[in-house]
């Protein structure tokens, strides 16, 4: 097979606390491992790539690395060379809207003119007006992980009160832009079956348009580390902080209620806790801050530890597109209690505990079951790891995107003889 020059797009990349950047750090190493030539041009922040990855900045303003209105309008003003687009940045930003999406996509659309040198572009979830120029003159596929309008729902559903729902809807106003530009992507590649149905029915996508392929786990790193002895009761989940999607306030929730009669139990978050937010203030009235730790910034090889000291492992999310803490825990070897929504059963298979969604009494039932019979959970986890291994190793899923991509590339090839 023809060896490729690849272009992926991403809005923003984080290499740490989201998806993004952990998919565009495999994603590019796999393609790359492949022996295709790959260059990530991304928005800030930017992210940690493999060896053998180009990394091409595409700079916005970067508003949302401060919450403050002075640093964000010094943001501004100290812009040299102010454009059209870097004014409706700040002004939408500064009304309460997320516009990254919207002028990454007419940056990148602008910045391909000038470099349009690629076999195929592959974009990382923006799903804007620029992506659909882009379609036009090169091989195009848009990476849609699961519709936003989830997390829109889940926020809404989240409070009553008139001033957050007003917020919110300012904030999610993107999704008009995605509503639009979605169903005019010829191919679109999501992770998971529930995915596809979601994306057909939000975003009235034809599902013959997308292509379902997981992604891939780096199980080398994700591994039971044996020489590890796991701590009685210690339970871990990840989760971020005040996003309701994640479903973190059942998990706190369910361990208010079993510390009584567990002395020694404890919880590890991996993800950052905000001063004062929601999930700081639930934790003081639920009076567990002894033994709910929080840990940020962590390398791959330092979550497989975390997980390789923790006894159960909990996602209690309401909405998962994916899940990679669903995968990353079963990999480690941790038995799982997992939240029997959206992709996560598809995902597990037979393989974890699964418990209705905001169900703090299954969850609490569950993690007493595990606890009182572990050496047959442990067994069970043993053998997720072996289905994590068969159906998320790289290998697997590099060979189902490269078929993808060259029936793209034929497709465009095809369409503008």
């Amino acid at each position: 097979m023809q060896k490729l020059k690849i272009a992926i797009f991403s809005y923003r990349s984080a290499p740490f606390g989201g998806g993004q950047g952990v998919y565009v750090h495999d994603i590019s190493k796999a393609l790359r491992a492949s022996g295709h030539h790959i260059d990530i041009i991304s928005g800030p922040p930017y992210p940690s790539l493999p060896e053998g990855v180009n990394l091409i900045k595409l700079p916005g303003l970067d508003l949302f690395q401060t919450f403050s209105f002075k640093k964000r309008l010094s943001i501004f003003l100290n812009k040299k060379s102010k454009k059209l687009i870097d004014i409706y940045e700040f002004l939408a930003t500064l009304f309460g809207s997320f516009p990254e999406m919207k002028t990454f996509g007419y940056r990148a659309n602008q910045w391909l003119l000038d470099n349009n040198n690629y076999d195929i572009v592959i974009d990382n979830q923006s799903i804007s007006f620029g992506m659909l120029e882009i379609q036009k003159i090169v091989p195009f596929i848009e990476i849609i992980h699961h519709p936003i309008t989830k997390d829109y729902k889940h926020e809404l559903e989240a409070s009553n009160k008139i001033l957050y729902r007003l917020s919110r809807y300012r904030w999610y106003s993107f999704l008009g832009m995605q509503k639009k530009v979605a169903p005019q992507i010829k191919r679109i590649i999501t992770p998971s079956k529930n995915s596809q149905k979601d994306i057909s029915i939000d975003f009235k996508c034809n599902p013959s348009n997308i292509s379902v392929i997981n992604n891939g786990l780096d199980i080398d790193k994700f591994i039971p580390y044996k020489n590890i002895e796991r701590l009685p009761h210690r339970l871990i989940t990840t989760a971020s902080a005040d996003v309701p999607l994640k479903g973190l306030d059942y998990t706190l929730r369910a361990i208010s209620k079993l510390k009584r009669n567990y002395v020694n139990m404890d919880l590890i978050i991996i993800g950052k806790l905000k001063d004062d937010g929601h999930t700081s203030r639930l934790i003081k009235s639920l009076k567990i801050e002894d033994i709910v730790h929080f840990k940020t910034n962590l390398t791959k090889e330092d979550i497989a530890m975390e997980y390789a000291k923790s006894s159960i492992a909990i996602v209690s999310s309401l909405y998962e597109g994916f899940g990679y803490p669903v995968i990353e825990a079963m990999s480690c070897g941790v038995p799982l209690i997992a939240a029997n929504t959206s992709s996560i059963p598809e995902l597990v298979g037979d393989f974890a505990s699964l418990v209705p969604p905001k169900d703090v009494s299954a969850l609490v039932n569950s993690i007493e079951q595990i606890a009182n019979n572990y050496e047959q959970y442990e067994k069970v986890a043993e053998e997720g790891r072996e289905h994590i291994i068969n159906n998320f190793n790289w290998t697997k899923i590099t060979n189902e995107y490269e078929k993808v991509i060259y029936q793209t590339i034929e497709d465009f090839k095809n369409a503008n003889v």
